[in-house]
């Protein structure tokens, strides 16, 4: 059985409810289906703070030991969903996190490579969007806020990950990407 971590990130500043909260929470619920396929669904919300960031993850991997992490995050002004293609060993010391909180440095790692590529076949599950009926693209820069760091987290935790931007859907657009998220995971944890 393999076994793969969904991992959303909840609410944070200007965003009281987090779509990426809402599709993990919404795939937690298809466990049965997962298990069906050979998977073993572990499902996680991240907090949006930088100190706790590095801590939850570390302790999902010890405790679920994952095969492959697909982390899922919002990208407010995208009209698609973006799955990422790079992390970048770099995050924003001027964003402030849910605790109000900023990053007290520029990188993620120090002394860290300067980025790594995704655990996965990007094109692949986009076409897998598209079929479901999705608008996706790709995308070389996962920003510079949490959703790059716990990427970049990830993959140097030598975790075959993948992250996907949502657009701030709601309603029925939401719960339609849920149901394509879900075909792209269970594709994803057999790459």
């Amino acid at each position: 059985m393999r076994s793969l971590l969904v991992a959303g990130f909840g609410a944070f500043p200007g965003h009281q409810r987090n779509p990426a909260e809402f599709c993990a929470r919404w795939l937690e619920k298809r466990k049965r289906i997962f298990a069906l396929a050979g998977v073993e669904l572990h499902v996680a919300v991240l907090p949006v703070e930088f100190l706790a960031l590095s801590p939850t993850l570390s302790q999902l991997f010890a405790r679920t030991s994952p095969d492959a992490v697909l982390l899922l995050g919002v990208a407010g002004r995208r009209r698609r969903l973006t799955i990422e293609t790079l992390a970048r060993n770099r995050v924003s010391t001027l964003k402030p996190d849910a605790a109000r909180q900023k990053a007290y440095c520029r990188a993620i790692v120090h002394g860290g490579p300067d980025f790594l590529r995704a655990g996965c076949s990007p094109p692949r599950l986009a076409a897998v969007a598209r079929r479901g009926g999705l608008p996706a693209t790709l995308s070389r820069d996962a920003g510079d806020y949490l959703c790059n760091e716990s990427f970049y987290l990830s993959l140097l935790m030598d975790r075959r990950a993948c992250f996907l931007h949502l657009p701030n859907w709601r309603g029925a657009r939401l719960e339609r990407a849920a149901r394509v998220i879900l075909a792209m995971a269970k594709k994803f944890a057999f790459e």
